[in-house]
């Protein structure tokens, strides 16, 4: 009965072993890669690369087109309100993102006159019931662009419709 028990215990024993070992090599590896922070002077260099690449080049000729003014305006629209939190009144536009999009669930719409790209994080069964022109709160902590894409894109926090909250995203779990 020992032996069997010994048998049965060394390979758990050599198993936890190994886990615990290559825990504490992944830790070593993790800390290596976040121990030194980047200065501004590399950060500054890596950005005159990048602007050098031919993705910096394009993203340049794109910032400076008509298409990219009109962006960075809309952006510019709603800047304070994204900045302070506060209520933005939208009208749905579409229920579908443009074509080719690859921001997950949203729908467009109309703010303060502009349209954008109301993006959403989760959440598809409490907004399936949204319907184009109705009208809804919404809120956001983010506004962001891409040259993909002729409309800013809000990344959409809280929503209500008729005094109901309809989306409101989850707290991240065990993070800031």
């Amino acid at each position: 009965m020992k032996k069997v028990t010994y048998v049965l215990i060394l390979p758990l024993l050599v198993v936890s072993g190994l886990v615990f070992a290559n825990r504490e090599i992944k830790s070593e590896v993790s800390k290596k890669l976040t121990s030194k922070p980047i200065s501004d002077t590399e950060r500054k260099a890596a950005l005159k690369k990048w602007e050098a690449s031919p993705d910096g080049i394009k993203y340049k000729k794109w910032e400076a087109s008509p298409e990219g003014k009109k962006v960075y305006a809309g952006a510019a629209k709603i800047r304070n309100q994204v900045k302070d939190y506060t209520n933005m009144e939208a009208v749905v536009t579409s229920l579908s993102l443009p074509p080719g999009s690859l921001l997950g669930f949203g729908v467009m719409a109309r703010i303060n006159g502009d349209d954008y790209i109301l993006r959403f994080d989760d959440g598809l069964q409490q907004l399936n019931s949204l319907k184009v022109n109705d009208k809804i709160i919404i809120k956001s902590h983010s506004v962001s662009y891409a040259p993909k894409y002729a409309y800013p894109i809000v990344s959409g926090e809280y929503a209500e419709r008729d005094s109901k909250i309809i989306y409101k995203h989850a707290p991240r779990k065990g993070g800031c």
